[in-house]
């Protein structure tokens, strides 16, 4: 591990504070991110990229928008199962920041067909992604690409120090966002959540602000039974977090409409 200096350290401060400040919804979010990640460690292009693990598909936000082409955009989709990256951090919750070159030596990758019709046209040589979400079906990262000079061990640490706090950033520009957009009566409506009768037991006493303590107590079982209760709502609703969980219920359509 590179020990990052105080200066450094500041400077992902600042870069966070510029693209948290403010920031509402996960457009904005996107936006800044790809705007003020290059100033903290040098890109050529970087992106946002939402990939859909189950439908094979990337989406990308990206610094330049005339970057990536439609046609680019299809061959990117069309080695999606093989790029080392989505392997390395699709489905996986405990992913960290990687690059290319940490899983592959630099010859191998550039004797990849993925290398040559898309890395090349693009004129990339490195690449570096930074996992901020990661679910049962969707990989949302924000993806550093240059040509030349490879990102360095200091570099990828840097990244790696503000990784978590992206990822808070993110879970809440996207939850500002659904609040946004559910109506003010909006119900919880446990019937329709793919639950089992304690989990949606569990999940309604997180909607009224209970603690793990607190459910554990009234539902006369341990704190850890309620963990694992949580762990199962979140890998059902493909979630991460508490808030996320009542929000995903409550945004489900009623039964009988």
């Amino acid at each position: 591990m590179e020990q990052l200096t105080s200066r450094e350290l500041h400077a992902a401060l600042d870069t966070l504070h510029a693209i948290g400040e403010s920031c509402v919804g996960a457009d904005e979010f996107a936006r800044r991110g790809v705007e003020c990640l290059p100033g903290l460690i040098g890109a050529d292009l970087t992106t946002l990229s939402t990939c859909d693990l189950d439908g094979g598909h990337r989406s990308v936000v990206s610094d330049h928008a005339d970057a990536i082409s439609r046609r680019e955009i299809d061959v990117f989709d069309h080695y999606f199962e093989v790029h080392p990256l989505v392997c390395e951090h699709g489905r996986n919750r405990a992913a960290t920041t990687k690059r290319i070159d940490d899983l592959l030596p630099d010859g191998a990758f550039r004797r990849t067909p993925l290398f040559n019709e898309y890395y090349r046209r693009v004129g990339i040589d490195h690449v570096m992604a930074v996992p901020i979400h990661v679910d049962g079906r969707f990989l949302v990262s924000f993806v550093l690409n240059r040509s030349g000079t490879a990102f360095s061990d200091r570099e990828r640490e840097l990244a790696e120090v503000v990784r978590p706090h992206l990822a808070n950033l993110y879970r809440l520009g996207v939850s500002s966002e659904r609040t946004r957009q559910l109506p003010a009566d909006a119900t919880f409506d446990r019937a329709a959540a793919p639950l089992t009768p304690r989990e949606r037991e569990v999940l309604d006493w997180v909607a009224a602000g209970k603690t793990n303590r607190d459910i554990a107590a009234i539902l006369s079982a341990s704190p850890r039974t309620v963990e694992k209760h949580l762990e199962r709502i979140y890998e059902k609703l493909g979630v991460e977090t508490r808030t996320a969980a009542v929000m995903r219920v409550r945004a489900l359509p009623r039964r009988g409409d």
